[in-house]
């Protein structure tokens, strides 16, 4: 028998939770024993992709203490002490907090496995488990191709200031006569007083490149630009509010002062957020006339 218990709390985004399913599928078999613990408002973000995957929600119990780890610990001990005992377990979460209880079920000789979103994996965690499985390679890749994207941007400016060190190198004078020589400096004051100008305008059009971009002041966002940040909206499956702000964030799209709710209402036939007094999660619905 194959148990997965998935912490809703760390592994809290419906495109992980279905990536991981599909990959332990293909690589480890069915998992008859399906179990995903959290908070209330985690679960219900993820109330979709659990009911594709016929997964048993056990929600925290209501105390000022996040119990999820614990509870997630009580069953999993709980079903190594069955007979005969499962095959392999697998944690749905890369928190280091559960490597007590993952050596301690590797001793009774049942393979454990770790399913985690590769941005919240433990390194210290890594060699406690047989296999580590990491998800969310879309959103990782999408994150390398804007850190590259930002590394060419920032460069700039110093291609820009090389190239004017170069044509600013001074040709050597050739010796004039005295009268010619007076009119000479007379013509390069002019010069310099008119270049002066231009050095300012140059200085003013290339700050913003350096100081912020378009996007990070919240210009130029489109519905598209946001599916891209956040892949997983495609599916047309509600996502973790959190989630897809950390996304927004990561992609520029908005700044720290900007609230992914406020972005997101700018697209009311879209984007849906819900419940509508305090939403926690985001469904994409492509419009009418995209359709």
């Amino acid at each position: 028998m194959n148990v997965f218990l998935i912490d809703a709390d760390n592994l809290s985004a419906a495109a992980w939770v279905d990536e991981a399913f599909r990959v332990l599928e293909e690589s480890e078999g069915a998992l008859p024993v399906r179990r995903a613990y959290g908070s209330a408002e985690n679960l219900k973000g993820l109330a979709d992709v659990l009911r594709v995957w016929a997964v048993r929600p056990f929600v925290n119990l209501s105390l000022t203490k996040n119990t999820t780890d614990i509870a997630l610990a009580v069953d999993a001990m709980e079903f190594a002490c069955q007979t005969p005992a499962p095959r392999m377990l697998v944690i749905g979460s890369g928190d280091a907090d559960f490597v007590p209880l993952v050596v301690r079920l590797r001793e009774r000789g049942i393979r454990m496995v770790c399913v985690s979103e590769r941005g919240k994996m433990g390194r210290e965690a890594v060699s406690a488990y047989d296999r580590v499985i990491l998800v969310g390679q879309e959103q990782a890749l999408h994150e390398a191709s804007m850190t590259a994207a930002q590394a060419q941007t920032l460069d700039a400016p110093a291609v820009l200031a090389a190239a004017r060190k170069t044509t600013a190198k001074k040709v050597p004078a050739t010796k004039v006569p005295a009268k010619k020589v007076a009119v000479k400096k007379t013509a390069t004051k002019s010069t310099a007083a008119k270049k002066t100008p231009a050095r300012k305008t140059a200085a003013r059009e290339r700050a913003p490149v350096v100081v912020e971009s378009a996007a990070a002041k919240g210009h130029n966002v489109d519905v598209a630009a946001i599916l891209q940040a956040m892949p997983a909206l495609q599916t047309g499956q509600p996502q973790s509010l959190g989630a897809v702000a950390k996304a927004l964030l990561d992609a520029k799209l908005r700044g720290k002062n900007m609230t992914s709710t406020k972005l997101l209402k700018k697209f009311p036939q879209h984007f849906e957020l819900l419940p509508i007094e305090k939403p926690n999660t985001v469904q994409y619905r492509p419009s009418e006339e995209a359709s």
